[in-house]
């Protein structure tokens, strides 16, 4: 059970908020709930929830707009987000992953599959650092923070959105190892969230363009395997 944990559950459904409020509850979270994302980002900056649960399709601001305005206005406050919708388009899941959210969930989800996600979620982002030398060259080393989710590159940060940071960050735990996409998949998305295929090619080439084409090699048919 994770104690002394704070979330945000925003929904425009009472029935969803209030099934959703118990059930963290009871897993020893304490609970905020409103249903708009207007009011989301300002409950958001007063009470700083560990995690926002936000659904995508509300009143007055959507989701996927308010966990755009929640990154943007954000100093020091890194909120996990997660996006909750009905909507499992590409489009929809790479609109809220730009917007900055760290999940995508299709609804419906049971209690304890939302749960032991924002869960990995939590654990995930209590990390380490991992300083290193690309090719065995260290004016070229790289250095990831998963504390704070910082990528440095010959002493130059690096901005990576959550999703990218996450891939990279699996990768690097482990250079020159080989993941598998459906290991990929399920460490960053879980087993029970559809990602195509052209997701992780979209994810894969962002971070390239930002940490350079020869860092992450690319096994054809198979996945992909960080290069040290």
């Amino acid at each position: 059970m994770i104690e002394n944990r704070k979330i945000l559950i925003v929904d425009d459904e009472p029935d969803i908020i209030e099934f959703l409020q118990f059930n963290f509850h009871r897993e020893g979270f304490e609970v905020w709930t409103t249903n708009n994302g207007k009011s989301a980002i300002e409950m958001a900056f007063k009470y700083q929830p560990d995690v926002i649960l936000m659904d995508v399709m509300m009143p007055v601001m959507d989701g996927i707009e308010a966990c755009k305005e929640i990154r943007q206005q954000a100093d020091s406050y890194n909120p996990l987000i997660c996006l909750l919708t009905a909507r499992g388009e590409d489009y929809s899941q790479l609109a809220g992953f730009d917007a900055g959210a760290d999940d995508y969930m299709v609804k419906p989800i049971s209690p304890k599959v939302l749960i032991a996600r924002i869960r990995s979620l939590l654990k995930m982002k209590n990390g380490s650092i991992y300083h290193m030398p690309v090719n065995g060259n260290t004016e070229s080393e790289i250095t990831i923070n998963r504390e704070y989710y910082s990528v440095m590159k010959n002493k130059r940060e690096i901005q990576l959105p959550r999703k990218e940071f996450e891939i990279l960050s699996l990768m690097a735990s482990k250079p020159n190892r080989l993941f598998s996409r459906d290991e990929i998949f399920n460490h960053i998305w879980g087993y029970d969230t559809h990602v195509s295929e052209r997701t992780m090619d979209v994810y894969i080439r962002k971070i390239r363009s930002k940490i350079g084409d020869n860092h992450i090699k690319t096994v054809k048919g198979v996945g992909y395997k960080f290069i040290q």
